[in-house]
């Protein structure tokens, strides 16, 4: 029975890599340019059977996950994702993630529906924490959510901001603070103060406003501010227990597929730049050889570190893989930008000029990595080893995380 389900796994892999070299890779260039929902890619997706990667084969998912033995597939397919369009890779991770914690979190009444929705129906999910609490220069409104207890349910009001998927998605599961505003990166309250909530995104009291994504690159994620007037969302739709997402590190484990990711536009680089240089005939060029060289071990080291860290949840070793995972995160952001800039040296300024793909590969990269701070993450990884409080999930400067109080 495991040699069958290996075997459907890998023949799934197989169909992924096909739809994104034909399909989403030819559609990655136009929802760049206008900015829109990779819709019809989650259509192919659904039509492939592949749209519950992270749910539990009982529920008619693929059955993947941290504690299943087999994360190291997810991530291959976020990366062969990412070669064609890693700003997909961004709308396909907050799906998978989402489903993830329904399977872990949710009630079996909950997976029931919930599952049937993506499995029949193609139904999109996404998680959504994002409530910066500074502002930056030249923001006029406040950003953040506040909720209203009822004996129902609870009633939002307010906004969130990097709301990838937003106009596309049909269910979101909220990252909320019944303290305040924060959601979980920025809360300021204790642990259990954060709780998660699905919610049906076609409710009238929710607006998108697009006017705030005009980003560098990643634009076909669609990260949009999401505005919130008194959101009805009944009880039965918090997945799990006060502050579980927190206390139990959900966040550590998804923390390798941003890894992924990054090394699906470190690969889609590399073989631009392979192309470019047999085209042009410059194989003979000590100084591309070199560059080359570095691509190929930075590629290989990038996937030996992914390699790594999934064992370690196969094996049990969880503690060690959420650590190691902040490690497999910093690396692989530096193997892959170093892989693009090569790239770069190598194709010259004319492969930074559309339609080159390598020039949307540079803006995507540019502002993914930027989705956490590699120097606060690196500091994290100094914490660990020396013995310091740290907060392995979200990289605070503060002294001790509220949740590891």
């Amino acid at each position: 029975m495991e040699q069958e389900v290996k075997t459907l796994v890998a023949d799934e892999l197989q169909l992924l890599k096909k739809l994104a070299r034909e399909e989403f890779a030819q559609r990655a260039s136009q929802y760049d340019a206008t900015y829109t929902f990779p819709k019809e890619n989650f259509e192919s997706l659904h039509r492939a059977g592949l749209m519950a990667p992270t749910a539990s084969r009982e529920f008619g998912g693929l059955g993947l996950g941290n504690n299943k033995g087999n994360i190291r597939k997810l991530w291959a397919m976020t990366t062969e994702i990412a070669k064609a369009d890693m700003a997909f890779a961004r709308c396909w991770e907050g799906h998978n993630n989402a489903l993830t914690l329904i399977d872990n979190l949710g009630s079996y009444i909950q997976k029931e529906m919930w599952f049937s929705g993506v499995v029949n129906e193609g139904e999109i999910w996404t998680v959504w924490s994002g409530e910066p609490l500074l502002r930056t220069p030249g923001q006029k409104s406040k950003i953040g959510t506040f909720l209203t207890k009822t004996e129902s349910g609870y009633i939002l009001n307010g906004s969130k901001v990097f709301c990838s998927s937003a106009p596309g998605a049909t269910w979101a599961n909220l990252l909320v603070n019944t303290e305040g505003s924060g959601g979980a990166r920025h809360a300021n309250g204790n642990a259990g103060s954060v709780i998660m909530l699905g919610c049906k995104l076609d409710d009238p009291s929710i607006t998108f406003d697009d006017s705030w994504w005009k980003p560098l690159g990643m634009r076909g994620s669609v990260s949009y501010k999401v505005n919130f007037d008194n959101t009805f969302i009944p009880l039965e739709n918090q997945i799990g227990g006060p502050g579980e997402f927190l206390t139990e590190d959900w966040q550590t484990r998804w923390v390798p597929q941003y890894a992924a990711t990054f090394l699906g536009g470190a690969e889609a680089a590399y073989d631009y730049t392979l192309k470019h240089v047999t085209v042009q005939g410059r194989e003979d060029d000590p100084f591309i050889q070199q560059r080359i060289a570095k691509m190929t071990l930075n590629i290989e080291s990038a996937r030996m570190w992914l390699d790594n860290v999934a064992q370690l949840w196969n094996e049990g070793k969880v503690d060690e893989a959420k650590s190691v995972g902040n490690m497999v995160r910093y690396q692989v952001e530096q193997l892959a930008t170093q892989t693009v800039d090569h790239a770069i040296h190598i194709c010259g300024a004319r492969s930074l000029i559309k339609p080159s793909p390598l020039e949307q590969i540079v803006r995507d990269l540019t502002l993914y990595v930027r989705h956490d701070n590699d120097d606060q993450l690196l500091a994290t990884i100094g914490k660990s080893i020396l013995g310091k409080a740290h907060d392995r999930s979200f990289y605070n400067n503060k002294k001790q995380s509220n949740h590891e109080k």
